[in-house]
């Protein structure tokens, strides 16, 4: 089963297709690692799904020799403190990461900028959850690795072109996971459905980018890594991958 629901984990036999806030955080701290960063912080909602972000993270930056450093937990309610006591107890990291999960980042990226981050020392890491909200001023500067829409966005037109509505990126999820059905039953035929072909280590590409379905169910993406500067995304790299 191909599951494009928001906040899957994955499952024996049913894979994740959606991009997850832990893929997008290991990605953008994959990238700015790859240039030379090595000692990361992690701020991430309390909650269920903080263990999956930090774990993706934590073996994003090992391919790259870079360590996170600590993982705080924060809740709107307390971001200010978090990020003060992220000061006692790191010195001087390069990077930042902030998964936001269900609500906006906006409470804890205001205390980090009481703080200067980011900063020329201190880079600013966050997730595709962000650009679920309008972009706040409080993101420039900030890194993300997220979908590319110039990828996404012929598949968008024809759609709008076609049914007289702009859609949501669910199109481009079924469309790739429609072209991946049908490009393994051609290849392949019905026994191609298997655990063997559809966790394949290459992946596949489609107009949501490359990716790949681990055992677990989970999915890992390539997508491009972009800057926040004067409120829109500016692209840095093509393609990033916290894998």
């Amino acid at each position: 089963m191909l599951a494009l629901a928001d906040n899957f984990a994955g499952g024996p036999g049913v894979y994740a297709v959606r991009l997850s806030e832990a893929d997008s955080a290991a990605a953008g701290a994959a990238a700015v690692a790859s240039k030379g960063a090595k000692k990361f912080v992690l701020l991430v909602p309390a909650g269920a799904n903080a263990g999956a972000v930090e774990a993706r993270v934590a073996n994003a930056l090992s391919i790259y020799g870079a360590t996170l450093a600590v993982t705080l937990p924060y809740s709107a309610s307390d971001a200010a403190k978090v990020v003060s006591d992220m000061g006692s107890l790191v010195e001087a990291p390069d990077a930042v990461v902030v998964a936001s999960g269900d609500g906006s980042p906006v409470a804890v990226l205001s205390a980090l900028k009481a703080k200067g981050i980011p900063g020329k020392a201190v880079s600013l890491i966050g997730t595709e959850r962000w650009l679920e909200r309008p972009i706040d001023p409080l993101y420039e500067g900030a890194y993300i690795a997220t979908l590319d829409q110039s990828e996404t966005g012929p598949i968008a037109d024809r759609f709008k072109a076609t049914y007289n509505y702009q859609p949501d990126v669910n199109v481009a999820y079924a469309y790739d996971m429609v072209a991946l059905s049908a490009g393994i039953a051609s290849s392949v035929g019905p026994n191609g459905f298997s655990k063997q072909v559809l966790e394949n280590a290459s992946g596949f590409r489609g107009s949501t980018g490359l990716f790949r379905f681990r055992a677990d169910g989970s999915s890992q993406r390539s997508m491009p890594f972009f800057k926040v500067e004067k409120g829109r995304l500016k692209l840095v790299e093509k393609q990033t991958a916290g894998f």
